[in-house]
């Protein structure tokens, strides 16, 4: 989603990008902007950043500081051949030649299809849990990560400890207002459904484990019977 704060301003994409529809042309987005360990897959290190016209011609004239980022500088170096004005992360750039072989492999077509799967099986689980989503609307899901809201006698911090102390399994925390008040499943980037619902059947041991009344398998069943009615058969395998 881009929002307009003002009419003067431009428009900004905090977007996982290979991840989910993104036309920025086409929704007039400026700026857009990523990071290497979103849906790229690799570990963090690079910020992309992608801007028009528009707003390289306002970057002209802002009177913000900036350093190591100047759109300058990348422009200038650009232009020169050599692309970059510091000395760049060359074995992250190998990573993503490899990365962006995979996806062009797959196809992003795919690849959005494949992360709508995922995220439509984990709001499934966490409804069979008896848990709630904390994006309320369904307009609003998101299909890179679900935040799950905990009942008041469980701290959704605790449950993210938990969850890699004892089942080497990464959780995301609740961050500022609803810290404590629910843990974050991440579904994006080089991630398939069977992997997936291992992850889930992770998250109901760990409910258990904190007290919370949920029955094991319940989550994944649900995820389960919805993915066997919609993984598609793989297209370089047909």
């Amino acid at each position: 989603m881009h929002t307009n704060i003002q009419p003067s301003s431009l428009l900004m994409e905090c977007h996982p990008i290979c991840a989910l529809d993104f036309r920025m042309d086409e929704w007039g987005v400026d700026v857009a902007i990523t990071g290497s360990q979103k849906a790229l897959s690799l570990p963090t290190g690079i910020g992309f950043v992608v801007a028009s016209p528009k707003a390289i011609e306002a970057s002209k004239s802002a009177k913000s500081l900036r350093v190591f980022f100047d759109w300058s500088d990348y422009l200038k170096f650009y232009k020169m051949g050599t692309y970059w004005p510091y000395t760049p992360s060359i074995q992250l750039l190998y990573g993503l030649r490899a990365a962006l072989d995979l996806i062009f492999e797959e196809g992003l077509e795919n690849i959005i299809a494949r992360h709508n799967r995922l995220g439509t099986a984990t709001r499934l689980a966490v409804e069979a849990w008896g848990l709630k989503n904390c994006t309320q609307e369904e307009e609003w899901f998101s299909d890179t990560v679900t935040a799950v809201v905990v009942p008041p006698y469980i701290d959704g911090a605790e449950i993210v400890r938990r969850a890699w102390k004892r089942y080497n399994l990464s959780l995301g925390l609740g961050l500022n207002k609803v810290a404590g008040k629910v843990f974050r499943i991440g579904h994006l980037g080089n991630l398939n459904e069977l992997q997936l619902l291992g992850a889930l059947a992770g998250v109901e041991m760990i409910l258990k484990d904190v007290g919370y009344p949920v029955k094991l398998g319940s989550g994944v069943a649900a995820a389960s019977a919805y993915l066997q009615n919609n993984i598609p058969l793989i297209p370089s395998r047909i």
